[in-house]
C-alpha cells in the first residue's frame, strides 16, 4: 500500500532542503532515512527554518492554527527578521516528523513563547548568512544590507540567501544572543496582513480535517456505550448484515465501531448495529451538582495570594459582604465534530488530525497501540473549531484503533452527538467571596476559595484507549486553571486559595479561557457589589486601588472608547426594556495582556431575555504582531463569551450527557452578537503576549456587572438565561 499526500508534499517541497525529497509515497526506508536528516530539536535553526534553491523560505512551527491566524502572524516574524517577502514563506505546522515540539498550541503562547523561538532561529540564521555573505562579497558585514532575501553591499554588489544557503542545512544552534531587528527598522511585524487561511475558507476551497480524505480509505464510525461507565455486555453483529459495504464490526474490551467501504454505511451501521450494555449510573444527580462539588475530596490547596492578615481585617471592617458565584460545565462545542484519518505502512502510523498538540498525541497514541513513538506520525490538518482540547485527540485514537483491525487507511467523523456526548468538558468552578471595607469604602480585606475541580497533576486520558483497556493517560495537566483568582488590585489585605478537587463528574479538559474566565467572572462581579453597596464608581473604584501603570491606562483608554459617564446608573428595573452597562477587567494572571470591557446590555422584564448590545473592548497585549488578526481573535472571544455567559451549560442525567445538540446545548446566534468596537494598545518595543484567551476572561463579569445596572438584581450564577432572569427579576 502507497499513500500518497500531495498537500503535504507540497508544502515540503517549499523547503529546499534533503529532508523535502520526502513523501508519504515513498519506500518507508526512503522515508525514514528523509526524517532522520530533519532535526526537531528547539535549540537547532534547522528545526524551524529552511530556503530553497529559489530563496523562498519554509517555516516549521510546532505551534498550530486553530483559527487564532498565528500561521500568518508566525510567517510575518519570519518574513520581519530575514527581510524576505512575506508570499515567499511557507508554514509547516503540527508535523511531528517535520516540526519541533514546541509545546501545545494553548494559553495563548503561540506567539508568546512559540513565535520568540522562531523570532531568535531567524535572528541566528540572519546573522550567519550576513557573516557569510560579508566572506563571500569580502566587505564588513557593517557595510551590507538586506531586501528581499539579497544582501547588497554599500557598493552595489550583492548575493542572495538562495546563493548562500539555498538547498542546504544551515547547521547552526540557537544563538539566543543574535539580534533582533529594531521595532524602529519594522515594516512587516505590527502591520494588519490580512490572515493567509481566510480566502480558502470563505470560497470553500479551505481543507479541514473534516474534508481531508485518502485514495482507497474507508470509513468507520465510533459506538459509544449507553452510559459512561458502563460495560459493554455483547454485541450482535447480524443485526447489520442488511446493509451493503459493511467491512468489520471492531471490538477491544468496551471500545467498539464499526468500518464500512462508504460513509452512509458506516452511519447506518453505527446506529442500527444491536448492543447490550451494562447500567451505570455514577454521575451526581444535575440538581446537586453544586452540593456535590463543594463536598468532593480536595487533593491538594494552591495558595494564590496571601498578603497581610485577612481574618483581622475582615473582624475590624466597617462592612462585610459574602457571595457565592459557580459557573457551570461547557462542551466545547466545535462546529465541526471532530474528525481524523489513521493508515498503517510498514509498521508505523500515520494519522491526520486536528488535535491542539500532535506531539503529545504521537506518544499517547504509541503508548495505547503499544508501539515505540518514532513509528507514529501525526499531521495537523485544521480542524473546524477547537477552543482547547475537544474531541479531534479522540478521534484520532478511533481512527487508530480502526485502522489497525481492518490493515486499510480509515476516516472516522463524529456525530453531533458524538461530540457533545463524548468530548471532554470544561469542568464546574464554584466560589465563596468574602470581603470587608472601611468607613470610606475602601476594601481593607478580602479572602476568596475557589472550588476547582480538577486534582492536582490530573491528565487528560483518550477516551478510546480507556474503553479499549488500553494505556490512556499522559502526564499532562488539563488546563492550568487557578491564575486570576488572584486580584490585580493593591488591597492590604487577601487571601485566596483553589481547593484542587479529587475527582470531577464529568471527563475534563481545558476550553478556551480556562479557569480565568471563572475566576474573573466571580472576582469583577463581587467587586461590583461591593461598588454598588458603598455607592462609587465602578470606574473610579477601580482605578483608586490599582498601581499598574498599564492597568490604569487601560480603563481610562476603555472608558473613553465607551463614553463611560461617571456614576451614571442604568435602568435599576424602571421599564419593559431595561438598560445597564457593566466594567470588568484583568491583568492575565497578573504576569501578561491586560485587557478592559464594557459591555451594554438590555433585559427584557417580560420574557427575561438578555440581550449585549455593544461591548467596547481595550487591549495591551505589548508588541502587536498583527492587528487585523488581533482583532478577530478579540472578536471572536467576545461573541463566543457572551453565548456561553447567557445560553450554555451542559445538562447530564445520572448515567451520561444529555445535551447532545444545539437544542439542548444552544449557542449564541447571528441576530444576537453584539457590536463589538476595540482600542488597541500597541508597545513595539515590548514583548508580544498572547491573544488568544485574555478578551474571554472579562466579558461574563462585564455582562453581569451590566445586568445588575439594568435591572437591580443581581445573577450570580451562570448561564444567565431567560428563566434565572425572570425568577430575579419576581423576587426582587
Amino acid at each position: 500500500m502507497s499513500i500518497n499526500v500531495m498537500t503535504r508534499r507540497a508544502a515540503l517541497q517549499a523547503g529546499g532542503m534533503m529532508v523535502v525529497a520526502f513523501s508519504l509515497g515513498g519506500s518507508a526506508k526512503a522515508n525514514a532515512a528523509a526524517l532522520a536528516a530533519k532535526p526537531e530539536s528547539l535549540d537547532e535553526v534547522d528545526s524551524f527554518l529552511a530556503i530553497d534553491g529559489k530563496g523562498a523560505v519554509t517555516l516549521y512551527s510546532g505551534k498550530v492554527d486553530l483559527g487564532t491566524g498565528v500561521r500568518t502572524a508566525l510567517a510575518q516574524i519570519v518574513a520581519e527578521e530575514l527581510d524576505v517577502p512575506f508570499q515567499a514563506i511557507a508554514v509547516v505546522q503540527g508535523d511531528t516528523a517535520l516540526t519541533p515540539d514546541q509545546g501545545i498550541t494553548y494559553g495563548s503562547l503561540s506567539i508568546q513563547v512559540g513565535g520568540m523561538q522562531i523570532r531568535q532561529a531567524c535572528a541566528t540564521a540572519r546573522k550567519a548568512l550576513l557573516e557569510q555573505a560579508a566572506q563571500r562579497l569580502s566587505v564588513p558585514v557593517t557595510q551590507l544590507s538586506i531586501t528581499s532575501g539579497i544582501v547588497q553591499s554599500q557598493s552595489g554588489t550583492q548575493v542572495s540567501y538562495a546563493d548562500l544557503v539555498g538547498g542546504k542545512a544551515f547547521s547552526l544552534k540557537v544563538d539566543k544572543t543574535a539580534p533582533t531587528k529594531p521595532p524602529s527598522a519594522y515594516t512587516v511585524v505590527g502591520k494588519p496582513i490580512p490572515r493567509v487561511d481566510i480566502p480558502a475558507k470563505v470560497t470553500g476551497e479551505f481543507t479541514y480535517a473534516q474534508d481531508f480524505r485518502l485514495p482507497g480509505m474507508l470509513y468507520g464510525r465510533p459506538v459509544r456505550p449507553a452510559a459512561i461507565g458502563a460495560t459493554l455486555l455483547g454485541v450482535d453483529e447480524s443485526s447489520i448484515q442488511h446493509i451493503p459495504g459493511i467491512v468489520k464490526v471492531v471490538r477491544e474490551g468496551n471500545f467498539l465501531g464499526v468500518v464500512a467501504e462508504t460513509e452512509w454505511a458506516a452511519i447506518r451501521a453505527a446506529r442500527a448495529l444491536k448492543t447490550r450494555w451494562s447500567a451505570w449510573d455514577g454521575l451526581p444527580n444535575e440538581r446537586d451538582l453544586w452540593s456535590y462539588v463543594r463536598s468532593t475530596k480536595v487533593a491538594k490547596d494552591d495558595v494564590t495570594s496571601n498578603v497581610g492578615n485577612v481574618p483581622s481585617a475582615l473582624a475590624a471592617a466597617h462592612r462585610t459582604f459574602k457571595a457565592t458565584y459557580d459557573f457551570p460545565i461547557h462542551t466545547h462545542g466545535s462546529i465541526g465534530p471532530s474528525a481524523a484519518v489513521a493508515a498503517f505502512e510498514n509498521g508505523t502510523l500515520t494519522v491526520w488530525t486536528a488535535a491542539q498538540s500532535t506531539h503529545a498525541l504521537r506518544h499517547q497514541l504509541a503508548a495505547m497501540l503499544g508501539m515505540d513513538a518514532s513509528s507514529v506520525r501525526c499531521i495537523y490538518v485544521a480542524g473546524s473549531g477547537c477552543y482547547g482540547r475537544n474531541g479531534h485527540e479522540d478521534a484520532a485514537a478511533d481512527a487508530a484503533l480502526l485502522a489497525r483491525a481492518v490493515g486499510r487507511p480509515v476516516r472516522v467523523q463524529w456525530m453531533r452527538w458524538d461530540e457533545h456526548g463524548w468530548d471532554p468538558k470544561g469542568p464546574p468552578t464554584l466560589v465563596d467571596l468574602e470581603a470587608g471595607v472601611d468607613a470610606r469604602g475602601n476594601v481593607v480585606a478580602w479572602h476568596g476559595e475557589f472550588f476547582i475541580p480538577m486534582g492536582a497533576g490530573a491528565p487528560v486520558w483518550l477516551l478510546p484507549a480507556q474503553l479499549a483497556g488500553k494505556p490512556a493517560k499522559i502526564d499532562l495537566e488539563p488546563g492550568n486553571i487557578i491564575p486570576d483568582s488572584a486580584l490585580p488590585y493593591d488591597f492590604p489585605n487577601m487571601y485566596t486559595v483553589c481547593h484542587r478537587l479529587a475527582t470531577t463528574p464529568l471527563r475534563p479538559s481545558w476550553i478556551r479561557t480556562p479557569g480565568r474566565m471563572q475566576n474573573t467572572f466571580a472576582n469583577e462581579s463581587f467587586l461590583d457589589e461591593i461598588v454598588a453597596a458603598v455607592d462609587a464608581d465602578p470606574l473610579e473604584f477601580r482605578l483608586a486601588h490599582l498601581k499598574d501603570p498599564r492597568g490604569t491606562e487601560l480603563l481610562h483608554r476603555v472608558a473613553k472608547l465607551a463614553r463611560w459617564e461617571t456614576h451614571e446608573k442604568g435602568s435599576r428595573g424602571k421599564g419593559k426594556i431595561l438598560r445597564g452597562r457593566g466594567l470588568s477587567y484583568v491583568h492575565y494572571e497578573l504576569v501578561r495582556t491586560y485587557v478592559a470591557a464594557v459591555a451594554d446590555v438590555t433585559v427584557n422584564r417580560t420574557t427575561g431575555k438578555v440581550r449585549v448590545e455593544r461591548v467596547a473592548i481595550a487591549h495591551d497585549c505589548g508588541q502587536i504582531i498583527n492587528p487585523d488578526g488581533l482583532r478577530n481573535q478579540i472578536e471572536g472571544n467576545v461573541v463566543q463569551m457572551t453565548s456561553r455567559t447567557l445560553l450554555e451549560e451542559v445538562k447530564f442525567s445520572r448515567s451520561r450527557v444529555t445535551s447532545l445538540d444545539w437544542a439542548s446545548y444552544p449557542i449564541l446566534r447571528f441576530p444576537d452578537v453584539p457590536e463589538v468596537t476595540i482600542d488597541l494598545i500597541d508597545r513595539p518595543t515590548e514583548p508580544p503576549w498572547g491573544a488568544g484567551e485574555p478578551t474571554g476572561a472579562v466579558i461574563p463579569g462585564a455582562i453581569s456587572n451590566a445586568i445588575f445596572d439594568a435591572t437591580g438584581v443581581r445573577l450570580r450564577s451562570v448561564p444567565f438565561t431567560p428563566k434565572k432572569m425572570k425568577a430575579a427579576l419576581a423576587s426582587a
